[in-house]
C-alpha cells in the first residue's frame, strides 16, 4: 500500500462515511477555542468499524515503513493517537509509549506514560493536525525526555499554513494519511455537499478566523 492519491481519496471517503468528519458551514461547530468552524473530526470513531480501522492501521504501518525505515518505538498522543497507535505499534512489534496534553497533577507528575527506558528514539502517531500545537507540545516533551523524535503520522490534516511553518520551525518532518482538499473533493463528488457549500468551505480553510467572525456577525 503506497501514498497514492487513491489511498488519500480512500481514507477521506471513509471518515466522511462514519461521520468521523462532519461538514455543517449553514450551522457551523464551535471549537474550543471559541472559534466557528464548518467541520468537526473525531477520528476516534474508526476505533469502531473494522474493516476500517485495519486498513487505516495498515496504510499507515506501510507509510512509517517507507518514508521513515526501522523505528525503536511509537509515542502517540492523548487521546486521539493512543488507541491507533497502540495498534500501530503492535503491528510493528515496538514498544509503545503515550504522550499527556500536560503532567499528571499526582503520582509521579509524569507526561508520557510507558517504560521508555533503552530506547533513544520515538515516531509520533497523532489523530488531527490543526495548528501543529498540540502535536508539537508533544513532541517537545518526548524530546526534553531525551528522546529523539524520527517524525510524526497524523491520519488528518485542515493543512493550516501556520501549523505547516510550525513543524517546519521545530524540524520535525510529518505525513498525513489525507488531507482538507482531498475530503472536500470526495465529499463534493459523493454529493455530501453541493458547489456552493464546497465554495464556503473553500473560503474557510483560506481564512478561518475571518470565517468565524462573519458567523459571529
Amino acid at each position: 500500500m503506497s501514498n497514492s492519491g487513491e489511498n488519500k481519496r480512500k481514507v477521506a471517503e471513509f471518515l466522511l462515511r462514519i461521520k468521523a468528519i462532519q461538514l455543517s458551514p449553514e450551522n457551523p461547530f464551535t471549537w474550543a477555542s471559541g472559534r466557528k468552524s464548518p467541520i468537526y473530526c473525531d477520528n476516534r470513531r474508526i476505533l469502531s468499524h473494522p474493516e476500517i480501522r485495519t486498513f487505516v492501521r495498515q496504510l499507515a504501518t506501510d507509510q512509517i515503513d517507507e518514508r521513515f525505515g526501522r523505528l525503536e518505538a511509537i509515542a502517540g498522543v492523548a487521546t486521539g493517537g493512543i488507541a491507533l497507535g497502540a495498534l500501530i505499534a503492535q503491528e510493528l512489534g515496538l514498544p509503545f509509549i503515550y504522550v499527556r496534553s500536560s503532567a499528571k497533577a499526582h503520582g509521579t507528575g509524569q507526561r508520557i506514560e510507558g517504560d521508555y527506558s533503552g530506547i533513544s528514539s520515538v515516531f509520533v502517531i497523532e489523530d488531527l493536525i490543526s495548528t501543529g500545537k498540540s502535536s508539537l507540545s508533544a513532541v517537545d516533551a518526548l524530546r526534553e525526555a531525551g528522546l529523539e523524535v524520527k517524525g510524526l503520522l497524523a491520519f488528518f490534516t485542515y493543512g493550516f499554513p501556520d501549523a505547516v511553518q510550525r513543524f517546519k520551525e521545530s524540524e520535525c518532518q510529518y505525513v498525513t494519511l489525507t488531507d482538507y482538499p482531498t475530503m472536500l473533493e470526495e465529499a463534493s463528488k459523493s454529493g455530501y455537499i453541493n458547489e456552493v457549500q464546497k465554495e464556503d468551505l473553500d473560503s474557510w480553510s483560506s481564512d478561518p478566523m475571518a470565517w468565524s467572525e462573519s458567523r459571529d456577525k
